[in-house]
C-alpha cells in the first residue's frame, strides 16, 4: 500500500494535477460573513414570482423621459425601500445567544442597503447604498452611479484589508482569542496569507474620490439580482444565506415572458403574454413568523398592481 497516497486520501488532500487557488482579501470576508450565516441564522425563504406587465411598461416610459440614467436595479431597489418602510423588522440586525437564549433585535434608523456588484475581474462584492429611506429615484440613482465611479478607483484589497481588521478586532472584543490569533496568523503567514501589498495601512484620501471600509460592509438589508448575470436566466433563486448580522436579503432572477389565456371584453378567450419577475425573499425566523412579512409582500403588490405610483418617487 501507498502509505503516502493513502494518508493524502484520508485527509483530503489535492492530488496531482489539481489546481489550488487559496482564498484572497475579498473571499476571505464573504466566506466569514457567509458561514456565519449559516452557524447563526435559522433561515426561512419564500418564493414570490410578481407579475411586472404593467410596471415594466411604466418602468419604460419613466426611463425614456426623466431624463437621468435609471436602471431596473435602482427601481427595484426603491420597490425593496417602500417594503421595508412597512416592515421594519426586516430592516434589523440580530444577535443571540445560544447558552442563554438570549437574543436582541436591533431595527435599524436608517435603510442601507447592501447591493452586490461585478467587478472587472469577473467578482462580486456587495458595497453599501446609504440612507436610502428618504431618497428619491433620481437620487438613488445618482448615488449609485457615483458608487460604482468612485469604485474603478478604489484598491479593493486595501479597503478589504480594513474590514478584515475590523472584524479580527470584533473578534478579540468579543472573546474569541483562538479565532482573533487565528485569522491574524493566516493573514501574514503560511499559504493562506494575503496581507502583501505595500501601504495597507494607509487610508483613503477622504476626498469623496474611493470608496471607505463602512462602504463595503453588510448595510441593514441586502438586495442582489442574479438577472444581470445572463439574460436568459431563466429560474428561480431557490436559496441563498443572509449577510449575518441581517435579518432580510431580497434575490431577483431574470425577467421572462408567459403566455396565458384569459377572457377580452366581448367574453372571448383570447392570448397574451405577461412578464414575471421571480424574487426570493430569505429572512431569519428568529424575528417571528410568516405574518412579520407579509406587509413587505402586501406592498409590493400594491405597487406592481398600480405602478403609476413609481411617477412620485
Amino acid at each position: 500500500m501507498d502509505i503516502k497516497k493513502f494518508l493524502n486520501g484520508a485527509l483530503g488532500r489535492p492530488e496531482k494535477g489539481d489546481t489550488v487557488e487559496y482564498f484572497n482579501l475579498k473571499s476571505r470576508v464573504s466566506g466569514y460573513i457567509l458561514t456565519k450565516a449559516q452557524q447563526n441564522s435559522p433561515t426561512a425563504g419564500y418564493n414570490y414570482e410578481a407579475d411586472i406587465t404593467r410596471f415594466w411598461e411604466e418602468f419604460q416610459k419613466l426611463k425614456e423621459s426623466c431624463g437621468y440614467s435609471l436602471s431596473f436595479n435602482t427601481i427595484m431597489m426603491k420597490v425593496l425601500v417602500e417594503g421595508l418602510k412597512v416592515a421594519p423588522k426586516l430592516n434589523a440586525h440580530i444577535k443571540f445567544n445560544t447558552t442563554s437564549s438570549c437574543g436582541t433585535l436591533v431595527m435599524k434608523k436608517h435603510i442601507d442597503v447592501a447591493m452586490p456588484v461585478v467587478l472587472d475581474n469577473g467578482e462580486t462584492f456587495p458595497v453599501k447604498v446609504k440612507e436610502t429611506e428618504n431618497k428619491s429615484l433620481k437620487e438613488l440613482s445618482e448615488q449609485i452611479n457615483e458608487l460604482l465611479e468612485r469604485m474603478k478607483q478604489t484598491n479593493i484589497d486595501k479597503v478589504m484589508f480594513d474590514v478584515i481588521t475590523q472584524r479580527t478586532v470584533g473578534l478579540m472584543l468579543s472573546g474569541a482569542v483562538v479565532p482573533t490569533v487565528a485569522q491574524t496568523v493566516t493573514g501574514y503567514v503560511g499559504k493562506h496569507k494575503v496581507a502583501k501589498l505595500k501601504g495597507l495601512f494607509h487610508p483613503a484620501p477622504r476626498d469623496g474620490s474611493m470608496l471607505f471600509m463602512d462602504e463595503l460592509n453588510e448595510g441593514s438589508v441586502c438586495l442582489t439580482n442574479w438577472g444581470v448575470l445572463y439574460d436568459g436566466l431563466n429560474g428561480n433563486v431557490t436559496y441563498t444565506p443572509l449577510l449575518y448580522p441581517q435579518t432580510f436579503l431580497m434575490a431577483m432572477g431574470g425577467v421572462k415572458e408567459s403566455d396565458y389565456a384569459f377572457r377580452n371584453e366581448k367574453g372571448e378567450v383570447d392570448i397574451g403574454t405577461k412578464k414575471l419577475l421571480p424574487i426570493t425573499l430569505m429572512f431569519d425566523h428568529r424575528i417571528g413568523a410568516f405574518n412579520d412579512v407579509m406587509p413587505f409582500i402586501k406592498k409590493l403588490d400594491e405597487i406592481f398592481r398600480n405602478p403609476e405610483i413609481i411617477r412620485e418617487w
